[in-house]
């Protein structure tokens, strides 16, 4: 399927067989448009589909009992979007637009041909799901353990290790299409505090901000300064089916 974030993506981690691609093009049959800012589903809602990412980001997000936000997840073209829900009925967490963009649903049920037909898509797809759970654990560790700028720090380089798996050519310059308030409701920051270290690591040599992007100047310093790990660099696929 030309243009597939999704098959891309899952191409950087596995060979595709015909069979395989056509499983995951199945999956992006349909398409929908959302607007920036808008709510795809909110918590609660019956968990009866997924989404594969196609373009623009998504976040998918939970309310704190002081109205706060706390943002879980960001959703990059070739996601897939509700795998933790898939245990469940209904959604744990809302999901919503960070740009303009576009997502393809389908059906919960339609997993069940992929795991029937491609026992190595299965595999990746759990393979993946522990990923986004390592990658939470992460920043919970970040969170609770580091300071602003080193929480800012750790998340900048979270991003361009997940752009890098469907843009191998990415370099230290990315696009950033998040506020200063998105950032910091994924590191539990106010936007004030996000501010304040950004122009910190700037001071330091680290960034360079641009209007829309982020310049990383020594990813290298960056990295040792927050014990960083790309948990999206590479999967054991060893183990998988066929291996």
């Amino acid at each position: 399927m030309a243009g597939s974030c999704l098959i891309e993506k899952i191409g950087y981690h596995i060979p595709l067989s015909a069979t395989d691609a056509a499983l995951l093009a199945r999956l992006e049959e349909q398409e929908e448009p959302f607007r920036a800012r808008a709510t795809v589903r909110d918590i609660g809602q019956p968990a009866d589909r997924l989404f594969v990412v196609r373009a623009g980001w998504f976040f998918s997000y939970m309310i704190l009992p002081n109205g706060g936000r706390q943002i879980m997840h960001i959703h990059y073209p070739g996601d897939i979007v509700g795998i933790p829900d898939v245990a469940f009925a209904r959604t744990s967490a809302a999901l919503a637009a960070a740009t303009p963009g576009r997502l393809c649903p389908f059906p919960k049920s339609a997993l069940d041909e992929v795991f029937i037909r491609s026992p190595r898509l299965s595999a990746l797809l759990f393979s993946i799901g522990m990923v986004e759970h390592a990658v939470l654990a992460d920043r919970i560790r970040i969170i609770s353990r580091m300071g602003a700028e080193a929480r800012v720090t750790h998340f900048l380089l979270e991003v361009v290790s997940r752009l890098r798996v469907t843009r191998r050519d990415l370099q230290g310059h990315f696009e950033l299409p998040l506020s200063q308030g998105m950032i910091g409701d994924a590191i539990g920051l106010t936007n004030v505090y996000v501010s304040r270290a950004l122009k910190r690591m700037q001071g330091d040599g680290l960034i360079r901000k641009h209007a829309h992007g982020i310049d990383l100047l020594d990813e290298d310093e960056m990295k040792k300064r927050v014990d960083f790990e790309d948990r999206h660099f590479k999967i054991d696929t060893s183990w998988f089916p066929g291996s």
